[in-house]
């Protein structure tokens, strides 16, 4: 796995058990069976690895957890997003659930 590099330039290696532990934090209450959580963790580290890379900024690696969670639960990704993107404002969050009702759309 690549390492990861943190907005403040600091390096870490990729923890799977963080990885999951944020994307469970966003599906709190939410009704996503724990297989679905799991798949998705095994896809985003088979694109880390289909990468190549020796090193990963770790806004990439939020984009990938993002994605995945916009696939298995809308309000899990708005709150994802919320902390990732740091809304600070209720515009913030009013664009990222037009973001979730446009992607519905073009399905």
């Amino acid at each position: 796995m690549p390492r990861l590099v943190k907005k403040g330039g600091s390096r870490s290696d990729f923890e799977r058990d963080k990885l999951v532990g944020s994307m469970m934090l966003a599906l709190r209450k939410r009704p996503v069976a724990t297989e679905a959580i799991d798949a998705a963790a095994d896809r985003i580290e088979e694109k880390l690895r289909s990468l190549g890379e020796r090193e990963i900024q770790t806004t990439r690696v939020g984009d990938l957890v993002m994605r995945e969670l916009a696939k298995l639960d809308k309000i899990a990704y708005i709150r994802f997003a919320s902390v990732y993107r740091s809304f600070e404002s209720p515009d913030d969050f009013r664009e990222a659930v037009q973001e979730v009702k446009t992607k519905k759309r073009r399905k």
